[in-house]
């Protein structure tokens, strides 16, 4: 059955059985039953030969497959496209004048899965360039990957020693604004507001665009449900949940217009045009977290996510996730959450809580519609310090403040820069001085002066907080030339040898010291590597020796 336009604009004429076309005055795509393709804007095929837009889980093992499509609502102004697959329906919402649409995703069938995705893979001469909130620039030209030798996944050694990869375009997904590929005369976004729909927590990072290394395709990402830089991120969906809408939007390559469509969409959300009850049944949270030593929980970062988890805050995904940081006085608002029951964390984020190692939660947390939670006296039992023989770098989970950890949080091989063997003096070294990761066999050494054994102490414990880890490489922590533990049969978060170089997933590990393992005087720690492979190693966040 054919499906026709609701205005004079935006159209959507079925061509065959497994053919459609949408469009307004602005532009048009041919839908096939996986791939869209003859993009037409101002006057050009976007698309050319590349393959198009497509919706896909579990990376590209599964494309979707329509099999019918409807327009399931219309006004004096727009469209609303469904296409439908066995697992999916997918939302096409078209506005008269809009370069562009709305999407959305409701499940209905998706197995079990890590990995949920839209993407755009566009021609590569109308889209030369990439954009995301970290890095601006040219997608590498097809013909430097024809010369270059290919060294990992995605990953292209050049004749001078420099390495092209898809990584180097991943960022932080709740830190976006607008990203996308653009060029002198057009540029294709994705603008993400709310982001409620996507899994993780502040720390989430994905593979937003790159240049696709076998045929040139420029790349648009739109990772709804990630597994990158994760060790674990597997989660069943309930029918009907819902991801977006977002938008696809369209423009003359301008930056800044994409910047202040940004702010009208931000501004907008959420969104009153998109007809569903659960969407709009939102209410907010508003609370203030003390620390039991008095201090304000200042600039923690706030978590609302699954009650009652039994996995990281990083690995939540199956439902609706909500991200802030506390005001200095330890207090926060998050507005526009869903109804629903959740589990409230707050984590240390550096600055005045960089000595906290735990984590605060509070299960049970109910928000209602149109209504402000306020959970009272929030109290984030902490230890105390007093006893504290060294830290080094502050608890944020990230290798923020360490040696090569920036300017930028993803460069490929930036691991292999540090040096195979190190040593850092407490009371003379700075933070600065101590490398963001390891991963080389070799010895990385702390040296420290203890001036008394307390009595009251019944042994020592080392914290050892690892911003990130990819498996592949093992060290022993020694004590005085004591084995005490090592660094070793983690799950692989896939960090490392993927250029993240200021985090992966967080792992909090801890070490008893016996008493009699410390003396006066001078003392030494360890992490000797044992085992290498090259570009795996870990991400550090924070060492930490105490008398228990």
């Amino acid at each position: 059955m054919r499906f026709g336009p609701s205005s004079s604009l935006t159209y959507a004429p079925q061509i065959d059985d497994e053919t459609w076309i949408i469009g307004n005055g602005f532009w048009n795509l041919t839908q096939g039953r996986q791939y869209a393709t003859k993009l037409w804007y101002k006057g050009k095929d976007r698309v050319g030969d590349a393959w198009g837009h497509y919706v896909s889980y579990n990376g590209a093992a599964s494309d979707l497959n329509w099999t019918s499509a409807a327009i399931v609502e219309s006004g004096s102004d727009y469209i609303n496209v469904k296409f439908t697959a066995k697992e999916v329906d997918f939302h096409w919402v078209i506005y008269d004048d809009l370069a562009g649409a709305y999407q959305y995703a409701i499940n209905h069938a998706l197995p079990v899965l890590g990995e949920f995705r839209t993407l755009w893979r566009l021609d590569n001469t109308s889209f030369p360039n990439g954009k995301t909130n970290i890095k601006d620039g040219v997608l590498p030209p097809l013909d430097e990957y024809v010369t270059a030798t290919n060294v990992q996944d995605e990953t292209w050694q050049k004749a001078d020693g420099s390495f092209l990869t898809k990584y180097d375009w991943s960022a932080f997904v709740r830190e976006q604004e607008y990203y996308g590929v653009y060029g002198n005369e057009v540029g294709s976004w994705y603008i993400n507001p709310g982001k409620d729909y996507y899994n993780g927590d502040h720390l989430k990072q994905e593979l937003m665009i790159h240049r696709e290394s076998r045929t040139g395709d420029a790349v648009q990402l739109n990772m709804i449900h990630g597994t990158h830089y994760q060790a674990v991120s597997s989660d069943v969906f309930a029918d009907g949940k819902t991801w977006g809408p977002w938008l696809w939007y369209l423009n003359d390559g301008s930056k800044s217009d994409a910047a202040k469509r940004w702010q009208k969409e931000q501004s907008a959300w959420p969104y009153k045009w998109f007809k569903d009850s659960a969407y709009h049944s939102r209410g907010s949270i508003k609370a203030k977290i003390k620390l039991s030593d008095g201090r304000p929980a200042a600039g923690a970062a706030i978590f609302l996510g699954d009650n009652h988890p039994n996995i990281s805050s990083l690995d939540q995904g199956r439902d609706y996730y909500y991200t802030t940081y506390a005001d200095n006085d330890g207090s926060f608002i998050i507005k526009n959450v869903r109804n629903g029951i959740y589990g409230l964390q707050a984590r240390a984020n550096g600055g005045r809580l960089a000595d906290i190692t735990t984590t605060f939660l509070l299960n049970d947390v109910v928000v209602k519609k149109d209504r402000q939670t306020n959970p009272k006296d929030l109290l984030w039992e902490v230890a105390d310090n007093k006893n504290r023989i060294f830290q080094i770098g502050k608890f944020d989970r990230q290798t923020t403040g360490f040696k090569l950890s920036g300017p930028t949080p993803f460069e490929h091989a930036r691991i292999a820069e540090v040096p195979a063997n190190f040593t850092y003096t407490v009371g003379k070294s700075k933070s600065s001085d101590w490398y963001f990761g390891q991963s080389a066999v070799g010895t990385h050494s702390i040296v420290f002066l203890i001036s008394s054994i307390p009595s009251s102490a019944a042994s020592a414990r080392l914290t050892v907080s690892l911003a990130g880890f990819s498996s592949g490489s093992t060290s022993d922590i020694l004590v005085n030339e004591q084995k005490i533990g090592n660094i070793s049969s983690l799950a692989n978060s896939q960090d490392t040898y993927r250029g993240a170089t200021r985090a992966g997933e967080w792992r909090l590990l801890e070490f008893s010291v016996n008493k009699d393992g410390l003396k006066k005087g001078e003392n030494r720690v360890d992490f000797t590597v044992t085992k290498n492979t090259l570009w795996r190693g870990w991400l550090w966040d924070s060492i930490v020796l105490e008398w228990v």
